[in-house]
């Protein structure tokens, strides 16, 4: 072969070389191209999907969230049948020295939000139950105290219900061992403890009623649960009182227990861990009362009746 034509042979083959070279890398731009269709359509399908299961999701959530409107839980409370007539229309009961259900006039006004399961509700009754007795029984506050018992759900057999059902009763019966039988219920060696809850009976409940010196007889018609509905009802309609969502913390914008207020005035008990104040001596200083003052009877806190807690 000639020179010239080796180099003929050798152009065309480049030549073929380059042509199968192109039509090769056509061939991989057009399946990516289809590749890159597929993947965006793919994408799309599963962007839908998952924003239509966002959007589901968030309807259920919704759904099985939805606040209780609360006109209707009030209404709910007050149909129910059977409710202590020494509650207030918000389930508060008021003990005073003038009695249940009557007030001091120039007293302030302490409420506790609270229930029989709670912890936190145990501490601050243990910290504060003989001081609130003491002024109590000197008019020196007005204490309303409002039972709820959706703690219900961390025990086996509905001990919040059982027990607040008892508690309520009392007031309604045998008011001079209301308080008393609080007491005996948040005593640290009988509350249950939420996380390892052991059943509790009733025959334990009227122990610790005959201990606060409620007659057997009396402690016996407690425990008949007829208030279990009426608090059921309440445990729907005090959270949704805004009044009484916490100010601060995790559980800020929500109710919990315990929850305090002093002459309607949401009492953050909060201030207490800053202020390096156990709740005796943070009590005793929102409504102006020095504590070698509690239980005289001539002596009334200085915020009166209408004052805002003095700040700790």
């Amino acid at each position: 072969m000639s020179k010239s034509s080796r180099q003929s042979t050798q152009a065309r083959q480049q030549q073929n070389r380059k042509a199968r070279l192109r039509a090769e890398e056509e061939a991989r731009q057009q399946e990516a191209a289809r590749e890159r269709k597929q993947q965006t359509l793919i994408g799309l399908i599963v962007t839908i999907v998952v924003v239509a299961l966002i959007a589901l999701g968030g309807f259920l959530y919704w759904n099985s969230h939805k606040p209780v409107k609360v006109e209707n839980a009030y209404e709910t409370v007050q149909k129910v049948k059977v409710k202590p007539s020494v509650a207030n229309d918000k389930g508060g009961i008021l003990i005073s020295k003038a009695g249940v259900d009557k007030s001091v006039e120039q007293a302030p006004t302490v409420e506790i939000y609270m229930d029989f399961m709670c912890p936190g509700c145990g501490a601050l009754h243990r910290g504060l139950d003989s001081t609130l007795t003491a002024m109590v029984k000197a008019g020196q506050i007005n204490l309303v105290i409002y039972p709820m018992s959706f703690m219900d759900r961390l025990t086996t057999d509905e001990y919040s219900s059982r027990a607040g059902s008892a508690a309520v009763y009392i007031a309604q019966n045998d008011p001079d061992h209301f308080l008393p039988f609080m007491a005996s219920l948040y005593d640290k060696d009988f509350q249950p403890d939420e996380e390892n809850y052991k059943p509790v009976s009733d025959k334990q409940i009227r122990q610790q009623a005959i201990k606060a010196g409620i007659s057997p007889e009396m402690a016996d018609r407690s425990l008949k649960g007829e208030y279990r509905a009426w608090l059921s009802a309440l445990d729907k309609y005090t959270p949704t009182r805004k009044e009484l969502w916490n100010t601060s913390g995790h559980n800020k914008g929500q109710m919990s227990t315990p929850t305090v207020r002093i002459n309607g005035t949401f009492w953050d008990l909060g201030q207490l861990s800053t202020s390096g104040l156990d709740y005796k001596a943070g009590l005793l200083k929102a409504i102006g009362l020095d504590p070698e003052q509690v239980g005289q009877d001539d002596v009334l806190p200085s915020i009166g009746p209408k004052g805002s807690p003095l700040a700790l």
